[in-house]
């Protein structure tokens, strides 16, 4: 068995390859362009699934290419992808239709047959179907199947097909929003029958780090790869990015801040959160991975010019807290921490000047992250040591600085995680290294260490009081 390991990305706009070594450096990666989603009608999300196998091939090659002699010594790959994105496929393994996007909502009909079945189930795990879930987009493509169709697949079956030569496990982190019940280890059967959804489609599923396969002859011709290199069960962009930071242990956690802002970490229990705003993944070695996304997040912060927004940053640490308390939300509607679909911004008091409208809106998703983490600790996941920190937030020192005043403990910030990563850490479980802690604890970045403004956590903290105040006062907590 070889050293190397492959983690491959199938991104909404390209698909990302990355070669990694045991210690986790780069020794190849590529990339290549998908084609844009297109939205027919409102609410609609569809992409050329015959795309992804293409780019993945593409990929693939000008990395062994690159590695000349040595892409002999890739041991495994794993896939991460979007969640819940799904597409109907037949028996050769080819899409019969485009592929039904994460962000695609017009299953409403179908969410609302599956929450009413499954209601007793989803109590226990945690998971509600809506509009935007794979569940209710599988019920949407059995309403009329397409002539050939045999079989569900999520982006990595698709492309494990391809690479190993037969049909391939779906994992239970792909697998979580289209109905699979991680506690009990079995589809939602009732719900599927409610939904006119015949069983013979749904794929077999495993614990990602899994093994899948071995790459045929076809597929190496065309990759490069060697024959037999192992495929490996990977997991969703949003876990493998959790991966890649290190948080693989009990007591780990990571906010990944985008457009939104996203927490999880690990706990060793699974966690039950009464209103529906946390869910968890199955940990490949058995433990939880609770957490959620909330609207609030870097998109607070869309309106500042992107050549002013280091200097703002800057000058906003250097202001100290603000004297005006913020929920910066754009739009309308909050699902984590917290689960408020009449939710909108507001601020208490009157910012006294732009640098002080922007630091209260720094505050106010820093708000946002200890209320999460606060929730996750309250539900039984208690978070353990820095929270490590991931996305184009944690790329602002200056932001990391206010969020670990917030937090009132480090935050680590580790830039060059990424989905990609994450994969290779799968791939590597149980391949180069025993297992997934150990994979991380090889791989993963170091990552920066932020310390809180020590005089800045006491009113920071009486500012964190009066938001969750807010809130309550609200109706929305």
């Amino acid at each position: 068995m070889g050293e190397l390991v492959a983690g491959v990305d199938v991104a909404t706009a390209n698909v990302r390859v990355q070669v990694h070594d045991p210690a986790g450096q780069v020794v190849a990666a590529a990339s290549r362009p998908l084609p844009r989603p297109e939205h027919p009608a409102p609410g609609w999300s569809e992409q050329d699934a015959t795309a992804w196998w293409p780019a993945v091939r593409d990929c693939l090659a000008e990395c062994t290419t690159a590695l000349g002699d040595r892409s002999t010594e890739i041991a495994a790959l794993a896939v991460s992808a979007t969640s819940g994105t799904v597409v109907l496929v037949d028996e050769a393994g080819e899409p019969v239709g485009p592929a039904l996007m994460y962000d695609d909502r017009r299953a409403a009909d179908e969410a609302r047959t599956a929450a009413e079945v499954g209601a007793e189930r989803w109590r226990r795990t945690g998971i509600t179907p809506s509009a935007g879930s794979g569940l209710a987009r599988i019920g949407r493509l059995a309403r009329e199947l397409p002539a050939g169709a045999v079989r569900i697949c999520h982006t990595p079956e698709l492309i494990g097909r391809r690479l190993v030569g037969h049909p391939v496990a779906a994992d239970t982190s792909h697998a979580l929003k289209s109905g699979y019940d991680a506690v009990t280890g079995e589809w939602a059967g009732e719900v599927f029958e409610a939904l006119g959804v015949p069983t013979t489609l749904l794929p077999q599923v495993v614990r990602p780090t899994a093994p899948l396969g071995e790459v045929d002859a076809v597929a190496a011709e065309g990759t490069g790869l060697p024959v037999g290199c192992q495929v490996r069960a990977g997991m969703t962009d949003g876990c493998a990015g959790q991966l890649a930071c290190g948080a693989v242990d009990v007591g780990q956690f990571v906010t990944v801040i985008g457009t939104t802002l996203v927490l999880k970490g690990v706990s060793e229990h699974l966690v039950h959160d009464p209103t529906g705003a946390v869910y968890s993944h199955l940990h490949p070695d058995g433990a939880w991975l609770p957490g959620g996304a909330a609207n609030v997040g870097g998109s607070a912060l869309a309106d500042v010019p992107a050549d002013e927004l280091a200097e703002l940053d800057e000058a906003a640490l250097r202001r100290g807290p603000s004297g005006a308390v913020g929920y910066p939300l754009r739009g309308e509607g909050e699902r984590f921490p917290f689960l408020a679909p009449q939710a909108r911004a507001f601020v208490l008091g009157e910012p006294v000047d732009r640098v002080d409208a922007h630091r209260s809106r720094l505050e106010g998703v820093a708000f946002c992250e200890r209320l999460a983490v606060e929730r996750l600790g309250g539900l039984g996941a208690p978070a353990a040591g820095p929270i490590r920190t991931a996305g184009g937030g944690a790329r602002s020192f200056a932001w990391s600085v206010v969020r670990a005043s917030v937090l009132d403990r480090p935050v680590l910030r580790v830039r060059e995680a990424g989905t990609a990563l994450g994969a290779a850490l799968l791939a590597a479980s149980g391949t180069i290294h025993p297992d997934l802690s150990a994979a991380a604890a090889a791989m993963a970045p170091v990552g920066e260490l932020v310390e809180p403004e020590p005089a800045a956590v006491g009113a920071l903290d009486a500012n964190y009081r009066r938001f969750v105040a807010e809130l309550t006062e609200r109706g929305w907590l």
